[in-house]
């Protein structure tokens, strides 16, 4: 029986504090609203955000995750190393983390990548913006059309400073002309990892029901095997195989076995 998958929605939660307009679209702030379809969705989601003791994502939490979903924007660099340490080690270890819209500017997500993946165009201009499912076998574009369009919403445009992705799911088109890598993925160490673009804070873009798929089906996808295997790293003293007994003890038996 396949167990319940475990989410935790990550927000600054400092936007729709501090401004009515973006309150009024998301009341319960960004994390209660993704975390509310996902438990629809039959998951078991929690929320953590910016302002509570480390950040909400105590060990305990992470051990507990997995999946972890990042929403941040405007306090990247208020995320203490420490905790971005503590969530790169739950992903080697195989936690999945969703990265959405300005988190490919997030200390986690550019560790990840290993390169400057807050580097690309913007624009905030209300544009519509198209996405198109480039591969529409991937378990992350299941149950979508071929593409969908959200009417408003803010440009990002190439180029975008990610190393190669492992899949390109989704590729975005944008009124002004700009297009996007919308959606990708990576593997790093036992862990998933997708990023997607849409979701800036003035637009109502997380009740998109082609959001939320993607998002669902993400989450399905990012979550460990329930049977993953244990790696053990480090010093192996015992040898898999029995090794042969004719193991050179003296110099001279040692440059003989390399034909001097």
């Amino acid at each position: 029986m396949q167990q319940t998958i475990r989410v935790t929605v990550w927000n600054e939660y400092l936007h729709e504090i501090r401004h009515e307009s973006i309150r009024a679209i998301y009341p319960e702030g960004i994390h209660g609203c993704i975390a509310g379809f996902l438990n629809k969705a039959g998951m078991k989601a929690g929320t953590a955000t910016l302002r509570e003791e480390e950040h909400g994502l105590r060990q305990e939490v992470l051990d507990n995750t997995d999946v972890l979903i990042w929403w941040g924007h405007m306090a990247h660099q208020e995320v203490q190393d420490e905790i971005v340490e503590r969530v790169y080690r739950r992903v080697m270890q195989g936690m999945g983390l969703i990265a959405l819209h300005s988190a490919h500017a997030s200390k986690i997500f550019r560790k990840l990548c290993g390169t400057d993946s807050d580097q690309l165009r913007w624009r905030e201009a209300n544009e519509k913006e198209i996405l198109w499912v480039m591969d529409p076998a991937h378990p992350i574009a299941q149950g979508l059309p071929d593409h969908f369009i959200l009417p408003h919403e803010e440009m990002y445009g190439e180029t975008f400073v990610i190393p190669r992705p492992d899949d390109l799911v989704f590729v975005s088109w944008f009124e002004g002309g700009e297009v996007f890598r919308s959606g990708v993925t990576y593997t790093r160490g036992l862990g998933k990892v997708f990023y997607f673009r849409p979701g800036h804070e003035t637009f109502p873009t997380f009740y998109n029901p082609h959001v939320q798929q993607v998002i669902i089906n993400a989450v399905r996808w990012a979550a460990p095997y329930a049977a993953m295997p244990k790696v053990s790293l480090g010093h192996n003293p015992e040898p898999i195989m029995p090794l042969s007994d004719r193991r050179p003890n003296t110099l001279g038996q040692l440059m003989e076995d390399y034909g001097k």
